[in-house]
């Protein structure tokens, strides 16, 4: 197939995947409340994904932490993907759907909230953070894919990104995230 014609191919599909996530404003408003709500109260946001999707948790959890757009004051928002000696430690003596579990139990507490992103809804060591999270008090978003899969109905609100396509779901999570990041962005303290 010609580059140009798998251009389009792509661009009609992102434009119908993109096209569903009007039907996710009521979640996306609650989620938006929820981050919120987790920062002005001197929580910490926690955010889980593997490979693109931990990439997009590290982007979302940087917005917060460094800034979006205004200059404000940084917010706690930690990437639990990022410290290659901590998870390879964890994936080691615990294995690797341990990896986010552990770091929810070490570091979350009652009032924080847990960010979790799985373009399948089945990644293994997302339910374990979100089974984690639940146990110990915080409240969770999950950003999913497909139908939800195994995660779907763990999490506090569900932003689930209906397709087949996991380049088309990752492309709508981090669309999502940068509208999150529009939403609670100018609801935050200013420098």
């Amino acid at each position: 197939m010609p580059v140009p014609e798998i251009l389009r191919t792509a661009l009609r599909a992102a434009n119908a995947t993109f096209e569903k996530l009007a039907d996710l404003g009521p979640a996306l408003a609650r989620a938006a409340e929820l981050v919120t709500e987790c920062l002005l109260s001197d929580h910490k946001l926690l955010v889980c994904g593997n490979g693109g999707s931990a990439a997009d948790g590290a982007d979302f959890s940087t917005e917060l932490a460094c800034r979006f757009v205004d200059d404000r004051r940084p917010y706690p928002a930690l990437n639990l993907a990022q410290g290659g000696s901590l998870t390879s430690a964890i994936g080691n003596d615990y294995g690797s759907d341990e990896i986010f579990a552990r770091q929810v139990w070490a570091f979350g507490q009652r009032g924080d909230l847990l960010l979790a992103i799985t373009t399948s809804g089945n990644s293994k060591n997302i339910l374990r953070a979100l089974e984690e999270a639940k146990k110990r008090g915080l409240t969770s978003i999950a950003l999913l894919g497909r139908d939800g899969g195994l995660a779907r109905g763990m999490a506090d609100v569900e932003l689930i990104v209906a397709g087949d396509s996991t380049a088309r779901i990752q492309e709508a999570h981090k669309f999502l995230l940068h509208v999150l990041c529009e939403i609670v962005e100018p609801r935050l303290a200013k420098i």
